[in-house]
């Protein structure tokens, strides 16, 4: 059974990774999905390889980091599909990777704008567009922001910890409406982004060790928790910061 059927929704951070793979998902469970990132040429691609496979795409490439982005996206699903139910605002940064005095105040500043201000832009936009028949909004956040510290990542830390925290203020303030507000935590996932951390045997397998599993990730089952948030399987869950971390979180090995 198709959990998303008749749902229009907005997938960030989609040329790949955990986007592109929950954009599939979406698609797959009957949503309308318009997709977004800064790479056309890949969320094209995966537009036709959606539609290819009996699903509805649309695609528009821009910057999160700017307001008229997101309202460009918003506009596309009202325009394209008549509505927006869901919002996985996923796309992110890194960051700088450095220790803290190392780091630039245009560094800090480009991860806090990319990771944190964008989810706040998002919102901004998406929610007068949910008002009338609720929805779900769902942050990509991480283990790194669950009072877990990392090294060389102050920036990184300090905005998925953020983007916590605007989670379970937007839920308090817009649960009245129907609208449903979570964060969604994942461990190390196999992506390209995560590949910035090395790709020795030896990083892999320290990676892999960090977590209880003993294992890392694919972007396809983060993805399927991003569905269960999405979908009305989740429809009393609000205000969660809810772990998929293959236990990162409590290995201390």
């Amino acid at each position: 059974m198709k959990n998303l059927i008749g749902k229009v929704a907005i997938v960030t951070g989609a040329s790949s990774g955990i986007g592109r793979a929950t954009a599939k998902l979406f698609a797959e469970e009957g949503a309308s999905v318009v997709v977004g990132a800064r790479r056309q040429d890949a969320l094209f691609a995966l537009v036709e390889e959606i539609k290819a496979n009996g699903g509805e795409a649309y695609a528009i490439a821009g910057d999160i980091r700017h307001a008229e982005y997101s309202e460009k996206l918003v506009r596309a699903a009202l325009d394209q599909y008549d509505g927006l139910d869901i919002a996985f605002n996923n796309a992110g940064t890194l960051g700088a990777m450095k220790a803290t005095t190392d780091m630039s105040l245009s560094e800090w500043r480009m991860t806090i704008e990319t990771n944190l201000t964008s989810a706040f832009l998002a919102a901004k936009a998406q929610i007068p567009a949910m008002r009338d028949l609720g929805g779900s909004i769902i942050f990509t956040s991480s283990f790194v922001g669950h009072g877990v510290g990392m090294p060389q990542m102050a920036d990184y830390s300090a905005s998925k910890s953020g983007l916590i925290g605007l989670t379970k203020s937007l839920a308090v303030e817009y649960g009245s409406q129907g609208i449903r507000v979570n964060a969604l935590l994942p461990g190390g996932t196999d992506t390209p982004m995560a590949a910035q951390f090395g790709e020795s045997e030896e990083v892999k397998a320290f990676v892999r060790n960090m977590h209880a599993l003993k294992r890392t990730a694919t972007p396809e089952e983060i993805a399927k928790s991003a569905l269960y948030l999405a979908s009305d399987a989740s429809c009393f869950t609000t205000g969660t910061a809810m772990l998929v971390d293959g236990g990162v979180s409590i290995c201390k090995t």
